[in-house]
């Protein structure tokens, strides 16, 4: 960079007009000042990136991978259980219908149909939910078959959230009945050690991997699933080490590590942390963030208000911004509805059944998600210190009532919402 300087400045030597030198060498003087911050990863301007976690269950699997489809008919997906909503209470929206249909999400043109209106309404980032169990990639066809594969793919950044949670049998569930536990969200050490070379190969090298500040950006879900799979907190901070540096192996500044921080569990059989900061503090994440907003804020009516969820997380975010001495990204909520994976031919049982059983949001319009997203850029904005970075939940969880996709009913409106705010 300087020198690059110096030799635009020697060839201002050739210039005779003292006015016009003056001006280019001002301009230069700018444009590699500019460049210089942006490589070192310090803020120019107030760029805010808008990512959105996509959740991928809309697809057929592999015929040699049956560990879902073996509970269900051939190329079953999740769009079966939207098909089937119904209203379970009075005023309850019900069922959802996609505007583009039933898609199957593992086709690269309709992944490009996807990108191109993400990428076209402010969306910076898909931040995808990746699963491994038993050692093999699990619900990976979205991202693998269709979205690297789409004609359109490079118009969008892409990066995962590990969901490193148990899986359990929720497709649907009766109330009152035993969750059934399919599959164990730790991993060996060995087992970690070939999913860093997955990583690496597979996602971190792509040219549209999502970078901050040169490093892969890569989110945790479930931390003490993360923890236990090694046995200390000593144990996982050589793990992540050890990816962190193959990541530079392949010319990376490393991994960007994310904690997705929840103060209150959602799926049966986990409990919240009590220590989130020390956590942080002591494996070294760079920064903390959100997956949905009812992880931080109760619902106490069958349909609780939007602005009301929208009020108590911003007290969330104001909390954990002074405590935990880490930078958040704040998240962004559409609604919250996973009543179709409730037993449909049953009786509503209400939220006493934990999960899917919960109470809802209620009055997530487009109107009340477009100010949501404008108070969190105009808070984003107001820290000169602070992250320009925010996520939305969720590009696709038609499930549990949580897209910005256009349905039958609003059209693009949701997109047009972000679209608006970020331009």
């Amino acid at each position: 960079m300087v020198a690059f300087l110096g030799l635009g400045l020697l060839m201002t030597d050739y210039i005779k007009n003292k006015q016009v030198k003056k001006i280019l060498v001002i301009c230069m003087i700018t444009f590699t000042f500019a460049v210089s911050c942006k490589s070192r990863g310090e803020k120019v301007g107030d760029e805010i990136t808008v990512a959105c976690y996509y959740f991928p269950n809309y697809h057929t699997r592999d015929t040699t991978d049956l560990r879902i489809s073996r509970q269900h008919f051939d190329n079953w997906s999740e769009w079966e259980l939207v098909k089937q909503a119904r209203p379970r209470f009075e005023g309850h929206d019900q069922p959802k219908v996609p505007a583009w249909g039933y898609t199957d999400e593992k086709d690269p043109e309709v992944m490009a149909q996807k990108i191109y209106a993400a990428a076209t309404h402010g969306i910076d980032v898909f931040i995808f939910d990746w699963y491994t169990y038993e050692g093999r990639p699990f619900l990976n066809r979205c991202l693998d078959e269709g979205f690297l594969k789409a004609g359109n793919t490079n118009s969008i950044k892409f990066a995962l959230m590990w969901a490193n949670h148990d899986w359990m049998e929720l497709y649907p569930y009766t109330a009152g009945e035993t969750h059934d536990f399919l599959y164990d969200g730790k991993v060996t050490p060995e087992m970690f050690d070939r999913i860093g070379d997955h990583l690496i190969q597979q996602y971190f090298t792509q040219p549209n991997y999502w970078l901050i500040d040169g490093k892969a950006y890569f989110s945790v879900y479930d931390i003490q699933n993360f923890i236990h799979s090694f046995g200390s907190l000593e144990a996982t901070v050589m793990e992540m080490e050890k990816l962190n540096q193959k990541a530079v192996s392949v010319g990376l500044k490393g991994v960007h590590w994310n904690l997705v921080a929840w103060s209150a569990a959602i799926l049966p059989g986990q409990d919240a942390p009590t220590n989130n900061k020390d956590l942080l503090d002591r494996l070294g994440f760079d920064s903390a963030t959100s997956y949905v907003w009812i992880h931080h804020v109760g619902l106490p009516q069958v349909q609780t208000d939007y602005n009301y969820v929208r009020d108590e997380y911003v007290k969330h975010w104001d909390r954990v911004k002074k405590e935990y001495g880490t930078p958040y990204y704040p998240n962004v909520t559409m609604g919250w509805d996973p009543s179709p994976r409730t037993n449909q031919g049953k009786e509503w049982s209400g939220s006493g059944y934990g999960y899917p059983y919960t109470n809802t949001i209620g009055d997530n319009t487009p109107e009340n998600f477009k100010k949501a997203l404008q108070m969190t850029k105009d808070k984003l904005l107001a820290d000169p210190d602070g992250p320009r970075i925010l996520n939305i939940n969720c590009w696709n969880e038609w499930t549990e009532g949580s897209y910005i996709e256009p349905d039958t009913k609003s059209g693009m409106v949701y997109l047009e919402a972000v679209k608006a705010v970020f331009k």
